[in-house]
């Protein structure tokens, strides 16, 4: 039998999962998302989170409450008289009544490795640091950030090449197919929950502008896992020719010389042990670009250097 479901999320990430639980014949009785934001040209007309554009299309009722403290909004999410509640990213905290309204809980669809990188940014987090691997996991929410008992996870290796668009990407892909399959086992009454272990406990703060500034004395690796962890949001930067330049994908290359210095005319980039060759950028106010044409309109050579 199908479950009653209330789907609650916001940005890209939550849409994959919202779909495939309406594609394996869940019925989501209300998607709760956050309110509509000024965007546009002008950043004068409201633009809906991509979770209720998807909702719309799928004709379910969408709710936009700026709290679920108050006792209105819990009587109004108990009215749904949900089997359970599906939780993608939606950057409101859930509080204990609200936890304990639906008949089977509340599960969240997280993107690590519980209990590495609890909290706001661990696509980021786990590139930047230069994590081996990440993943998704299906967690019973309970009141704590990230804390709740872990029920299923899927793991994915994390590539140099691999910047956090990509890796978010994979995993809310990954974790669409993850949650389809918890619901189905809960449904069954086969969904099986574990504590959390105490070790390897980490927290993935949210990003902070002024991380994004290039170090180009850090090792190249290092300096490349920066970039990658920033790419494309908010975008790992550096001044050149009195701008300011951010680089959103780059490769290992060999050379060395002073951080930041420019080795050839290929864009390769001195960094504190070994060099990165930039491979995509943003000039300040400009689109993205590849090298090669940014190459053509702007000589690089020795012995410029990035600051």
């Amino acid at each position: 039998m199908p479950l009653r479901l209330i789907f609650m999320g916001t940005p890209d990430f939550s849409v994959p999962t919202l779909l495939e639980l309406v594609a394996h014949g869940h019925e989501i009785v209300a998607v709760y998302t956050r309110a509509p934001k000024p965007g546009g040209r002008r950043g004068l007309q409201l633009q809906p989170t991509p979770v209720e554009e998807a909702a719309r299309k799928l004709g379910v009722p969408v709710l936009t409450p700026k709290t679920l403290k108050t006792q209105d909004a819990l009587e109004e999410f108990r009215a749904f008289e949900a089997d359970a509640a599906v939780v993608v990213a939606y950057g409101m905290i859930l509080p204990q009544a609200i936890l304990d309204a639906p008949r089977l809980g509340c599960y969240n669809l997280h993107a690590s490795l519980l209990p590495r990188w609890r909290g706001a940014a661990p696509i980021n987090r786990a590139i930047m640091a230069g994590d081996a691997e990440s993943g998704v996991m299906v967690m019973k929410m309970d009141a704590g950030l990230d804390t709740g008992d872990v029920a299923m996870a899927e793991r994915l290796a994390i590539s140099d090449n691999m910047t956090a668009l990509d890796l978010h990407d994979r995993l809310s892909r990954l974790g669409a197919d993850l949650m389809v399959r918890a619901m189905a086992a809960l449904d069954r009454g086969g969904l099986q929950l574990r504590k959390q272990g105490e070790d390897g406990v980490t927290y993935a703060a949210k990003i902070e502008k002024a991380e994004a500034r290039i170090d180009w004395s850090k090792p190249a690796r290092a300096v490349l896992r920066h970039i990658h962890g920033l790419s494309p949001f908010p975008g790992a930067w550096a001044e050149f020719d009195n701008a300011r330049v951010k680089i959103l994908r780059c490769e290992l290359a060999r050379g060395s010389g002073t951080p930041g210095a420019v080795l050839d005319d290929h864009l390769t980039i001195a960094c504190g042990d070994g060099a990165i060759r930039i491979i995509e950028l943003q000039r300040e106010g400009k689109g993205r670009m590849q090298a090669a044409d940014f190459l053509r309109g702007v000589p690089v050579s020795p012995p410029m250097r990035f600051g």
